[in-house]
């Protein structure tokens, strides 16, 4: 028998590598940056054509290759990070496993020219999939300069699953807005399709976050500064009042690595405990300096999952820190006094002999609830002398109870009793109810149950509706109907909502503009990412507009949908589930005979666009099996 165990060659292994490491074009983009700061580049510029499909160029000034290490560099598990095993725990670097290059390599056409400080002549070199095609000394300026042309072009399924340019390109700016703010000294420049997104200048770590986030968010920012044995946080976070429902910037840093650690996320929440509303949730932007020994990054590729080995006392130092700044910076709310046309009040001071305050002269033996006694003496000074409190009327408080006990008496002694309820009744009612059509619902059954459900009986049984399920199923089917050409309703805002958006939420808008305008939107660019909404659809009274688009950029930008023929349907789940009826409403007769009715006319009412239960049923027998 043959064996049948071969050891792969390098293209398929770094093309598997490549699956792991290079997920989008955002990934090539913090490879290739990681690896310029780590050369200690002082300026990057990268630039790109169709959110990188076509084109990813990395310009860095840094310390260059020389040829030999040009070639080198592409090869899989070759790095000059680190030596040896025991290096792991002492990194400094962004980059040390050696894959990044070698899995870009294997999926698209690298062209890459390189000096090295100092020297003359440079090295150019071109690769595809995988394989050198050409070598040769080249003169060219200090640094290196990455060109990736084609991404996926030699793995078909990985570039049909590509989003579109405007998710892409999103995904890249929150890429770029955390390679920029772990480096807040180096200059970065983001050029999209020849347009100047970002021009950066290097500057400390608050000029960066205001260059990146706008200057609005300067009046908002708290600093934190805490060193100990353990560890060193420097950073900022926001005011109470400046918290945020959505479009959170929370950023956490380790030893200039960006990362994502829920546990500390927590610690920052739980500081913030009874200081801000429910739903909303602070900005923060965390810089922490450990001892490299004490954390392990080698636990994904992507190397933002890191490991500590202090995180309680971690924990701990944090939400202490976090608590000590909002204490220190007094950012509990004060009470503002309206005193604008108030009367002056005269402030008294010891000794003073040219103003005195006015006397009360009250009988110390006056007693508002005695009858015939004398009237309470005027106040001092009042110059209506014919003015006196008006006694209290007389109350026999014996007799108003005896009054009340008769009273209470009569009306239980008047009381009917109820008279019991005739099965044969019950069921010429239930029978009145046939099936689930909207028809067939009888209004004197329907009840509300808790401020979420409605229960109307049917000829089987009972029949259970969920009623935010219900509305958001109805909303649903029409805006389905209208994104597919129907007759759009939409209603106008007396005053238009403003919505301020980050440049990777702008993209995105700009994508889905004409999608959520058939719902009934209307949209206008203000420019600089700005948007001004001076229409909603019909039926949307009361829900938050800024915060519904929010949502819906959102889960396009976090839940991984393309913009197809689905976008549709997202775009009018998110919507219907914002819009629809929320749990602890009140509704009226009137309210649920409609919704039920609107329910029962669709062609699936029980389920939900994302398969919850709406319509749950409880037979006769059930319920008869519940009294056994």
């Amino acid at each position: 028998m043959s064996d049948i165990i071969k050891v792969l060659p390098d293209s398929v292994a770094n093309q598997i590598a490549a699956g792991e490491v290079i997920q989008r074009p955002a990934s090539v983009i913090k490879e290739l940056v990681e690896n310029a700061v780590d050369a200690h580049a002082t300026e990057v510029q990268i630039v790109l054509k169709d959110a990188g499909r076509t084109l990813i160029q990395v310009i860095d000034d840094g310390d260059g290759m020389t040829d030999t290490d040009a070639r080198l560099a592409f090869e899989r598990h070759s790095t000059s990070k680190i030596r040896k095993a025991d290096d792991l725990f002492t990194l400094h670097t962004m980059g040390f496993r050696g894959e990044a290059l070698a899995s870009i390599a294997a999926i698209s056409q690298i062209e890459l020219r390189t000096c090295r400080r100092g020297a003359d002549i440079g090295t150019h070199i071109e690769i595809c999939a995988s394989k050198c095609e050409r070598q040769d000394a080249d003169v060219c300026q200090q640094g290196s300069n990455f060109m990736v042309k084609n991404l996926f072009f030699n793995v078909p399924a990985r570039r049909k699953f590509l989003k579109s340019n405007q998710v892409e390109l999103s995904n890249i700016v929150k890429e770029f807005e955390k390679l920029t703010l772990v480096n807040p000294g180096v200059d970065f420049t983001l050029i999209h399709n020849d347009n100047t997104m970002y021009q950066l200048r290097g500057g400390n770590f608050k000029q960066r976050i205001l260059a990146l986030f706008g200057r609005a968010l300067e009046s908002q920012l708290i600093p934190i500064t805490i060193d100990t044995s353990i560890m060193k946080i420097e950073g900022i976070i926001c005011r109470p009042e400046n918290v945020r429902r959505r479009n959170f910037l929370q950023y956490l840093f380790v030893n200039g690595r960006y990362m994502r650690h829920p546990y500390f996320h927590k610690a920052v929440l739980s500081s913030y405990e009874q200081l801000i509303p429910d739903g909303t949730q602070p900005n923060y932007f965390l810089s922490f300096s450990v001892e490299p020994e004490t954390i392990d990054v080698n636990i994904h590729p992507t190397k933002t999952e890191i490991k500590f080995e202090n995180e309680m006392p971690i924990w701990q130092i944090l939400s202490a820190a976090v608590k000590e700044s909002l204490g220190r910076f007094s950012v509990a709310p004060t009470i503002d006094f309206d005193t604008e046309g108030a009367p002056d009040i005269p402030v008294f001071k010891q000794g003073a002999t040219d103003v005195t305050a006015p006397k009360l002269d009250i009988d110390p033996d006056y007693n508002p609830f005695e009858t015939n006694q004398k009237p309470q003496k005027a106040v001092a000074g009042n110059t209506n002398d014919s003015w006196t409190p008006k006694p209290h009327p007389a109350m026999d408080w014996e007799k108003l109870y005896s009054n009340f006990e008769s009273s209470k008496l009569k009306g239980i002694e008047s009381m009917e009793v109820a008279p019991e309820t005739d099965e044969s009744a019950w069921n010429q009612q239930v029978i009145q109810v046939e099936g689930t059509n909207a028809n067939e619902v009888s209004a004197s059954t329907i009840l509300q149950v808790n401020g979420k459900y409605i229960i109307t009986a049917i000829k089987t049984g009972l029949m259970l509706i969920d009623q935010h399920r219900a509305h958001m199923k109805v909303l649903y089917d029409k805006y389905i109907k209208q994104m597919s050409g129907h007759s759009v309703v939409s209603q106008s805002i007396l005053f238009p909502e403003v919505l301020h958006l980050t440049p990777a939420q702008h993209l995105i808008l700009q994508e889905l503009q004409e999608e959520i305008e058939k719902i009934g939107f209307n949209l206008s660019d203000l420019g600089g990412n700005d948007w001004s909404v001076s229409g909603v659809p019909a039926g949307t009274d009361g829900i938050d507009v800024k915060d519904l688009l929010l949502q819906v950029i959102d889960s396009i930008i976090e839940g991984g949908d393309s913009i197809s023929s689905r976008i549709n349907e997202h775009i009018a789940q998110t919507v219907a589930e914002r819009a629809a009826i929320p749990y602890g409403r009140i509704l009226s007769q009137d309210e649920m005979e409609r919704l039920i009715s609107d329910l029962l006319r669709l062609p699936q009412p029980n389920y939900t666009p994302a398969g919850k239960t709406v319509i749950c049923k409880m037979s006769i027998e059930q319920i008869a099996r519940m009294f056994n």
